[in-house]
């Protein structure tokens, strides 16, 4: 599998994704490719005694997490992204990482790369764990604001995506402020109605804390919420493990006992354990990976995107949305 890596995208660029690059080579033995600036690349490489045998593409600009996504996938031509994009889209890579910005990788992959036909907008889909093993969470960051029509959408994205990894007939909840049919704002009560008509697994409302209880297999909102779900989710977890491990050391509880213990559902919720997920929607394959990733999150990255390869994703939302109008 042939990939490139953004070498410019991310807090830890470049050396985070060389490093990440080269571990995945390694392991799962792709065909990997930098993109970036190619002096800064070659100097960070020199500094830290890494012997950089990858091939290299030069772009010298940067798009910044505080620019205008559109404005700059328009602008700057010779960024990591645009580049990136474009030889994705020509069919010269399988699959591009990058940890940069999240609204410029999805304007890039809508205007450069393409949706799939009928699909109205890329979305994240985000693995939480729940009961009994994982709930997916659509839209988790991508789409800020969103109509009813958009939230069936997420759900016939995230029922394929489901779908394509064995999950038949996946159900699928809706979130909300209570799991009364009536609840809700406009939206959310148009979209309730929707998918309820709709020939999909609906199971009705989910409130925050039952998103987690194995009711659904999959949870659909607009992005804002879905980010703030994520976020919310990341930070409990990080307050109760440093809580834990705080009082079993002072109770004398065996810190690798309690690892062991903790390892599965702290591993399912660490950014660096996770490595990226996929733009659903999207002809081709883009990971975004977490703003702050390290090398260890970027090889989980190429995780990600074999993942999506394997599983035919792609293809699989592509037959499903051939009927939607």
């Amino acid at each position: 599998m042939k990939i490139l890596f953004d070498a410019s995208g991310g807090d830890n660029a470049p050396l985070a994704i060389i490093q990440g690059a080269l571990d995945a080579r390694e392991e799962f033995k792709i065909d990997a490719t930098l993109i970036g600036d190619e002096e800064n690349i070659k100097k960070v490489a020199l500094d830290n005694n890494i012997n950089l045998d990858f091939d290299i593409i030069d772009a010298k600009e940067v798009i910044e997490n505080t620019d205008d996504p559109a404005k700059s996938i328009r602008r700057k031509k010779d960024s990591s992204i645009v580049k990136g994009l474009n030889l994705l889209k020509e069919n010269e890579y399988d699959a591009f990482i990058s940890c940069g910005s999240t609204g410029a990788l999805l304007a890039g992959g809508i205007f450069i790369v393409g949706r799939i036909e009928n699909v109205k907008r890329a979305v994240l889909p985000t693995f939480l764990p729940a009961k009994d093993g994982k709930v997916l969470l659509i839209d988790s960051g991508a789409n800020m604001d969103c109509d009813e029509e958009l939230l069936l959408q997420f759900a016939k994205l995230g029922s394929s995506y489901l779908e394509s990894l064995g999950n038949e007939n996946p159900r699928v909840g809706l979130l909300n402020v209570g799991s009364e049919e009536g609840k809700g704002n406009a939206v959310t009560k148009k979209a309730y109605q929707l998918l309820k008509e709709s020939d999909l697994n609906f199971v009705g409302n989910i409130e925050a804390r039952d998103i987690t209880s194995g009711n659904c297999d999959l949870v659909v909102c607009d992005g804002f919420d879905g980010n703030v779900i994520l976020k919310n989710t990341e930070g409990i977890a990080m307050f109760l493990l440093k809580t834990i491990q705080k009082t079993g050391l002072e109770i004398g509880i065996d810190q690798v006992q309690l690892k062991q213990l903790l390892g599965n559902t702290m591993k399912s919720l660490d950014y660096k354990e996770v490595g990226g997920v996929s733009l659903l929607g999207l002809k081709n394959i883009i990971i975004k990976a977490h703003g702050s990733s390290d090398a260890k999150a970027i090889k989980n990255a190429v995780k990600s995107a074999i993942f999506t390869k394997e599983h035919k994703t792609i293809e699989i939302i592509s037959d499903k949305f051939k009927e939607e109008k």
